[in-house]
């Protein structure tokens, strides 16, 4: 039978500081161009404002598979998680099925490490405080993968559903080098004053804080929106970054809604666009100042699911 690695398997295979090296070895791959990573399909299911992504890729000679992963915004309302995801990996000898993931949870897990690589790529290696805005699965994959990397002592959180949050927060309280010190924040602009480093993790299609509210030397990490539709971050952070690192320039032009309006808007140029493996290979300089305030965003990508799949499979076997 296909063996099928769910996500406790995942979790304690991957912890998440490795987890993060997986990620540099996968963002290295794809900007040596050593991985071959189609455009991902999207089917939009508009009755259920859903879309449906599939996600194939092959980095010779280990990696080869696929992703399909569902976005449902509306499924918390039935118990049911927003995002949905299966990964199947392929023998790159034979291109037979291997192994089925918990797609889920490796897409939470994955993009959590991602932005923990940007964050101790770009982020002050004296940063110590975190907003989060956004309170999910995805939110709390973005708060263990920063703790892994910096030594968090504060955390604000905004969520448009306080009380959800609030559990949430109890929950992740004391986790894995999260400290005691997070509580919930009135406004996103609230957290994000108090922040050295602000993750948004959100579906949101306009702006989810005001860019004036950032203080110098932030680090931003912005993982929640994935079409041209959806925009958490709004023109004055554009305008006060002075490095925005991207998963992939071709990807970012056509599934960063925030990226693409700040280049309409000639605020960004495409030229402006640096690929957190470059960082990551040492071929682009990372943070160049204490004040400077830095930006990941990131779209995700089928090389980072293949990476940490086979990381987890080695680990398994």
């Amino acid at each position: 039978m296909l063996p099928f690695i769910h996500a406790e398997q995942i979790r304690q295979a991957l912890p998440m500081r490795r987890a993060v090296e997986a990620m540099r070895e996968a963002f290295i791959a794809f900007s040596e161009g050593r991985a071959h990573i189609p455009q991902r399909i999207q089917i939009p299911i508009p009755e259920r404002d859903g879309i449906t992504l599939i996600m194939p890729g092959y980095i010779p000679p280990r990696e080869l598979g696929l992703k399909v992963v569902s976005v449902f915004p509306h499924n918390p309302e039935r118990g049911l998680p927003a995002i949905s995801a299966l990964v199947l990996m392929l023998d790159p000898e034979t291109g037979a099925p291997m192994a089925l993931l918990d797609g889920t949870f490796l897409t939470a897990w994955r993009t959590g490490a991602a932005s923990g690589l940007a964050t101790d790529l770009l982020a002050r290696p004296d940063a110590t405080s975190l907003a989060l805005i956004g309170a999910g699965a995805q939110a709390r994959t973005q708060l263990l993968a920063v703790c892994a990397v910096r030594p968090i002592h504060r955390i604000r959180v905004y969520s448009r559903t306080p009380e959800r949050a609030r559990k949430w927060i109890e929950e992740m309280r004391g986790q894995e080098g999260v400290p005691e010190d997070i509580t919930l924040a009135p406004t996103p602009e609230a957290a994000v004053a108090e922040a050295d480093i602000v993750c948004t993790a959100t579906n949101s299609s306009t702006p989810v804080f005001d860019g004036r509210s950032l203080r110098p030397g932030t680090h931003i990490n912005a993982i929640g929106s994935f079409t041209l539709q959806m925009r958490e971050l709004d023109e004055e952070t554009f305008r006060r970054a002075s490095r925005v690192v991207v998963d992939s320039r071709v990807a970012a032009l056509v599934e960063a809604g925030e990226v693409v309006w700040a280049i309409q808007q000639g605020i960004l140029q495409e030229q402006d666009l640096i690929e957190l493996g470059e960082i990551a290979a040492g071929r682009r300089p990372g943070r160049r100042s204490p004040e400077e305030i830095t930006l990941f965003k990131s779209v995700g990508l089928a090389v980072q699911d293949l990476v940490a799949a086979r990381w987890v499979l080695e680990a398994v076997r």
